[in-house]
Parts: C-alpha cells; sequence; structure tokens
C-alpha cells in the first residue's frame, strides 16, 4: 500500500514537471507563430492537467501550492501570445501622471511629441495599430489595477508587467477560495473548481498573457457566493467591481429575476403577486446598487467627451471587429451571397437585440429558482451571446469556464482546449483567419454542447428509472 502511496504521488510531480516545462517555453522561448509548437505543447498541459486532478483531486493542499507554482513560472516573461498588456501600462501610466485615459488617442500624443509617460515609444510599437488608434474601453477597477502598475513601476515595462502578473494572481487565489466556498454550499464535489484554477488555458491566458478577465470573476464568484448567503446587498457591490473591471457581467443582471421573486412568468397569477411584488422592490433595489456604484467608479472620468469617445469605442466591438466567431461567419457568408458584401454593421445592431430577447427569455421562462439553476441560466445566456458575437477572442471564455464549474455542464472544458487554434490566424507574421480550424473548433464545441443537452441527460434519466426498477 505505501508503495502504491508513493508511486501514485511520483506520477503527480512527474505530471507537474511536465506541466512546468510547457508553460516555460509558452512563455519564453515560443513565437506566436510557431501555432504547431503551440498546439502540440497545449495539448500535453491539458493531459497533464487530467492527470492531476484524477489523482489528486481530494489533495486540496497539494493542487492549491501547485496552482500557484505553475502561475509562478510566467513571472519572468514578457507575453508573447498577445500584446494587449502595453496598452494596459500605458493607460496606468496616463493615470498616474494625471491625464485620463479616455480622452486621448495614443496615436495622436505620439504625433505631437506630449506623451507624458516613460518608454512612450516602446509602449506605442508594442500594442500595435488597432489599439493606438482607438480610445480605451477598460472600466475605472481595470484602470485602477493598471494605475498601481504605473505607480509601483512607471519607469520599467518588466516591473510593471511583473506587478500586474501579482494583481492576476492573487485574483485567481480570492476565485479559489470563494469558489471552493459556494460549491460547499450548493453541495457540489469541490474538486469542480480544479477545472478552473488548474486548466491550462486559465493559467495561460490570465497569468501567462495577462488578461483582467481573472480580477472580474474574482469579484463575480465573491458576489455569486454572498447572494446564496442573502447578503444581496454587498453582493450588488462586488457584481459592479465585477462591472468596473470588465462590462461583460451587465449581462447576468435580468437573469437573477426569479432568485429574487421565486417565480416563473408562467406563474405568476393574483395570488402570487404580492409575494413577486416584494421580490422585486429587492430587485430593484439591487439594480439600483450595482448600477449606482458603477455610475460612482465612472464620475471621476465623466465628461461628454468621455461618452462619446466610450459609445465609440464599445461600438467597435460589435459593427466592426471580427474574431473567431461562430454564427456570425455564417450570416457574413449568407450576406455576402445576397447582397455581394460585408453586413457585419446590419448584423451588428441586430444581434443585440436577439440576444436581449433570449436573455429575457430565460430570465423570465426558464425555472432559475434554484442557485444552481440560475447559475446554469447564466451559463447558457453568455453562451449564447459568445455564440452570436462577431468577436470571440480565446481569453472569454474565462468567464464560461467559472460559471459551469457550479453546473452539469462541461462543454467549456471542450471549448478551452480547441480555443487553441484560433491561434492559427497568426501563424504567419501578418494576421489572417483560416476559417477551416475555426470550423473545426465549433463543430467540436457544438457537438459536445448539443450530446450534453439532449443525450447525456436522456442517458441519465433512463439510469435512473432502472435504478427506481
Amino acid at each position: 500500500m505505501i508503495a502504491f502511496v508513493e508511486k501514485y504521488h511520483k506520477l503527480s510531480i512527474v505530471l507537474v514537471l511536465i506541466s512546468a516545462f510547457v508553460y516555460y517555453y509558452i512563455g519564453y522561448p515560443l513565437v506566436r507563430t510557431d501555432v504547431t509548437i503551440l498546439i502540440s505543447l497545449y495539448g500535453i498541459a491539458f493531459l497533464s492537467f487530467f492527470g492531476l486532478i484524477r489523482l489528486e483531486k481530494s489533495n486540496v493542499v497539494f493542487l492549491t501550492g501547485i496552482a500557484i507554482v505553475l502561475r509562478l513560472v510566467f513571472m519572468g516573461n514578457i507575453p508573447n501570445l498577445s500584446q494587449d498588456f502595453y496598452r494596459f501600462i500605458w493607460d496606468g501610466r496616463m493615470l498616474i501622471a494625471g491625464w485620463n485615459p479616455y480622452l486621448y488617442l495614443p496615436n495622436d500624443l505620439m504625433a505631437s511629441g506630449t506623451a507624458p509617460i516613460a518608454e512612450a515609444q516602446e509602449l506605442f510599437n508594442g500594442m500595435g495599430d488597432l489599439s493606438a488608434s482607438h480610445y480605451t474601453n477598460y472600466p475605472p477597477i481595470n484602470q485602477l489595477c493598471f494605475a498601481i502598475a504605473g505607480f509601483i513601476s512607471g519607469k520599467s515595462i518588466i516591473g510593471s508587467v511583473f506587478v500586474l502578473r501579482i494583481i492576476i494572481i492573487l485574483a485567481d487565489i480570492g476565485t479559489l477560495y470563494f469558489g471552493k466556498k459556494l460549491l460547499e454550499r450548493l453541495g457540489i464535489p469541490i474538486k469542480n473548481i480544479w477545472l478552473y484554477i488548474l486548466n491550462p488555458f486559465i493559467i495561460i491566458e490570465l497569468t501567462g498573457n495577462l488578461h483582467f478577465e481573472g480580477v472580474m470573476i474574482f469579484f463575480l464568484v465573491w458576489s455569486l457566493y454572498l447572494l446564496h448567503k442573502s447578503s444581496w446587498k454587498w453582493a450588488a457591490v462586488l457584481l459592479a467591481l465585477s462591472v468596473s473591471v470588465k462590462l461583460i457581467p451587465l449581462i447576468f443582471l435580468p437573469i437573477l429575476f426569479q432568485w429574487f421573486t421565486k417565480y416563473k412568468a408562467s406563474e405568476i397569477s393574483k395570488n402570487t403577486f404580492p409575494t413577486i411584488w416584494k421580490g422585486i422592490l429587492k430587485l430593484i433595489a439591487f439594480y439600483g446598487i450595482v448600477i449606482g456604484t458603477i455610475a460612482l467608479l465612472f464620475i471621476p472620468f465623466i465628461s461628454k467627451q468621455f461618452i462619446e469617445n466610450y459609445q465609440a469605442t464599445v461600438g467597435l466591438w460589435f459593427q466592426n471587429f471580427e474574431f473567431n466567431a461562430s454564427i456570425y461567419y455564417i450570416a457574413r457568408w449568407i450576406g455576402y451571397k445576397i447582397v455581394g458584401w460585408n453586413m457585419i454593421k446590419d448584423i451588428g445592431r441586430v444581434t443585440p437585440i436577439i440576444v436581449l430577447v433570449f436573455i429575457t427569455g430565460i430570465s423570465l421562462f426558464r425555472n432559475n429558482k434554484d442557485f444552481q439553476k440560475t447559475i446554469t441560466a447564466l451559463l447558457f445566456g453568455l453562451s449564447f451571446y459568445f455564440f452570436t458575437t462577431t468577436t470571440m477572442h480565446p481569453w472569454y471564455l474565462a468567464t464560461l469556464l467559472i460559471l459551469s464549474v457550479f453546473t452539469n455542464y462541461r462543454f467549456t472544458i471542450v471549448w478551452s482546449f480547441m480555443m487553441i487554434f484560433s491561434y492559427t490566424a497568426y501563424r504567419n507574421e501578418g494576421y489572417a483567419e483560416n476559417l477551416g480550424f475555426v470550423a473545426f473548433e465549433y463543430i467540436i464545441v457544438y457537438s459536445f454542447l448539443l450530446w450534453e443537452l439532449f443525450f447525456k441527460k436522456r442517458k441519465e434519466a433512463n439510469a435512473s428509472s432502472h435504478l427506481l426498477i
């Protein structure tokens, strides 16, 4: 027995070492155009990930330590799979210099020679033309993180990267803590949290590539935990902080209707209305705290020019940018066949309406009264948005991945692996998507989702009926 246990842990150590090597190679020697090597290493990391959680799923201390150690592998690197961090550092240093980052284009500041920050030329070159030619769209709490990096290390890019990475790692530790507590409250095995914390996709995209979805998710999970404890006022404040890192959690607000009212729209009657009205008043107060907190955080930046710039920048994501989309690419192809040109502006105007209708439908008519069902509704509401969006960058998936931890659905795990194929767009020095790889990614994801929605449930139902017999 002792020999078996020793062998068991030796294998785990081997898997940890393999993972550490993979993360080292991806973080340091790898060039983004080497997509074959990237996909191969990513596959190895996933096999090691599954092996670790299978062997050590109940060893919380060991897996927590490994989760931190594997993130620390990236501490000395400059991200080589994403250049967004250059804009993060730029915005943070603008704030520290007393300039409102929402009001100035990097292109204009560099052209006039008035950029008030250190290493401006290097940051400008690194962020690329697309970022430099648009106003920043990162909300206030995100900007605060950038400013912290600017305050601590205002003259060193690697120093700023180090600070940003520490913030993201601390957020992941917070997500582990509150995610574990929420799983316990829901009666779900706490081993589920490793599907997020140890997932190579999360480690690479958040810690490695410095995307702040991790900070947004920390506030979101903390908010959900407090909401389940009925501490809805503080939950509202934390949800507002989550939105103030990334705007995406705004989509969740309508879906909380049944958690507050405890009724579906089809169940509303004269007898239930007084009870529902009390819940609606509480929900309105919840919304008020969320919106009020967000507004309060934006106040230091508010001006007419800010509003115009921010609206224009956010609008670009719906009507100008396109990347790794699924249903949108099919609609775009149909548009070419019908009218002969790219109908992204028209599709971008219609898509938010379709998403709003879908969100309203699952908010009012789907049974979301149980908290786990509410989280499942959040999962599918956001999934529908991502399936229909014109732009699906890899790191967006992180929010779906954490939500799935609290549900019975695992299509997000499959997607977190398939998402690596989106990097084939960078296989050359220029940027060019291979729609064959995009189709491959979504065929696998949709196939697994359909299996979970229909065949898996039917199989489980049949197994339950046999047990009853």
